[in-house]
């Protein structure tokens, strides 16, 4: 059993202190075992992105995006290797953690776009002999607090595009599957990133605190349930710090009676089932319009649920592997029985899969329920499991009534071939990212991520055009040089044309 290692300061080094075991999904047993940094360990981190500071401030952009030009080639290299390492780690199948992969690479590509991206704004002859221009600076030290669910595209999402902006970055991976983002953040050293402008230190909620309550760390982004963005951007903000935290999610899938419902099946079974339905934008709601789309929809659905290939995720040609862990698996199924104890009708019970093999998985099936109705927990709080929910309604409007109410604002996404009805449902619903006939409308990486209600703390979305405005902060400069053998009197009014 392997010791996986920080990275500070450009180096691997070991904290002696506590420590978590790291498992493999699959099989059950435990595979590394996985530091948790004490404050004096993430201390020195903090302290090597500050002293690294000044000197990639003032790298030219252009520089820096040709790290990361590197970086993207590695990767790409790599990908094989990073893949295998995300499904031994997390268990999800190696072509969705090659798809993963490839998404975060989509953030590494803008954050390529440095010297456009970071590009200020000018203004000549504002007033007589008086110029006016806008200038992107960074922060200095920022820090980044990532999900066990897209160990690599997650941290992809934070760390290039600080970087590029000139900021130094400390990254807190989660404990459950540390390697492929340790991997990932040497590639980048590899690429050419000076020593100390990235860290990678693991840890717990200590090593949270850690970089809550330090000064020097100027912005916390995170990726994770609610309770614990809101504790991060309540704790964070009272202290002066800039934060985007991301929160859970409940996200509804509308099926209108018009809905090519055979394309709507295949979308909502990759969304809702694809990496066992351990995605923040995976799609845990059918909201059906009408009893007959709803009949329709589970009779399509349930013999495309049971017929699932379900095993080790780094196994070729699967629909699905396990959950993280076994506490997941379980919390999933207290889930399940909560669901079938409130009324609702478990159509297909996944509880109880047995792979051969791997006996000793966190393997659980694809479950479907029919007739759940909003006073349910299993509709109101994210499962983050394989559990799909269809609610009955009358109407679109009390569709959109039922997604609005709801205290999540991540994802939605209606299946019809109305323009009208699409057109009114973007408009009017309360979700910060919407699909019309797509299932998973994850912003590609020039745009932004985020959604609204309780899944967003903070103002701005993660990466794209929001992310270049989190990691800097503008400074605006008006300029005058008089022109020779002129004298000009004193003004004590306010200053104008």
């Amino acid at each position: 059993m392997s010791l996986i290692q920080h990275l500070i300061n450009g180096e691997l080094v070991t904290d002696n202190g506590r420590s978590a075991d790291v498992f493999n999904p699959s099989t059950g047993q435990v595979i590394h075992q996985v530091p948790l940094a004490s404050r004096e360990t993430m201390q020195v981190a903090i302290d090597s992105a500050k002293a690294a500071f000044p000197a990639w401030r003032n790298t030219p952009p252009a520089k820096r995006a040709q790290v990361m030009f590197r970086f993207k080639q590695l990767l790409e290299q790599n990908e094989a290797r990073i893949s295998q390492l995300i499904s031994e780690e997390h268990g999800k199948t190696l072509e969705d953690a090659a798809g993963e992969l490839k998404r975060g690479i989509e953030n590494v590509e803008y954050a390529c776009s440095a010297p456009e991206i970071l590009k200020g704004e000018y203004s000549r002859n504002v007033g007589p002999n008086i110029d006016a221009w806008s200038d992107f600076q960074p922060l200095g030290v920022v820090a980044g607090i990532t999900p066990f669910n897209f160990p690599a595209m997650v941290p992809l999402w934070m760390y290039p595009l600080a970087i590029v902006c000139g900021n130094c970055f400390i990254l807190k991976p989660s404990e459950r599957d540390p390697s492929s983002t340790l991997l990932i953040a040497q590639l980048l050293l590899e690429a050419g990133l000076p020593k100390g402008v990235l860290s990678v230190v693991h840890g717990d909620k200590g090593a949270v605190d850690a970089l809550i309550e330090a000064p020097e760390v100027k912005a916390l982004s995170f990726v994770g349930s609610t309770p614990i963005a809101e504790y991060i951007y309540s704790e964070a903000t009272k202290r002066g710090k800039r934060v985007q935290a991301l929160g859970g999610a409940k996200n509804h899938a509308v099926l209108m009676p018009d809905a090519d419902l055979d394309n709507a099946v295949s979308a909502l079974m990759g969304a809702a089932y694809g990496s066992c339905g351990e995605r923040c934008m995976a799609i845990s709601v059918a909201v059906c319009v009408g009893d007959q789309v709803a009949d329709a929809l589970i009779a399509k659905l349930v013999p495309q649920i049971k017929a699932l290939k379900i095993g080790a995720g780094t196994s070729c040609g699967l629909d699905m592997g396990p959950l993280v862990s076994a506490q997941a698996r379980d919390k999933v199924s207290g889930y399940i029985e909560d669901g079938v104890s409130s009324g609702a009708k478990l159509v297909v019970d996944g509880r109880g899969l047995s792979v051969a093999g791997n006996e000793d998985g966190f393997f659980l099936g694809g479950c479907l329920f029919d007739r759940v109705t909003p006073q349910m927990r299993i509709y109101k709080e994210e499962i983050f499991g394989p559990v799909l929910c269809v609610v009955r309604v009358n109407s679109l409007e009390d569709a959109m009534q039922l997604i609005n109410d709801h205290e999540y604002g991540n994802g939605t996404c209606i299946f019809t071939r109305d323009g009208e009805a699409a057109r009114l449902f973007c408009d009017e619903i309360e979700v910060g990212m919407v699909g019309v006939n797509v299932p998973l409308p994850v912003p590609v990486a020039y745009h932004s991520f985020g959604g609204w209600k309780r899944s967003l703390f903070g103002d701005l979305h993660a990466y794209g055009p929001d992310g270049v405005r989190f990691y800097t902060r503008r400074k605006a400069i008006t300029q005058r040089w008089p022109q020779r053998a002129s004298h000009e009197a004193s003004q004590f009014a306010f200053p104008s044309l």
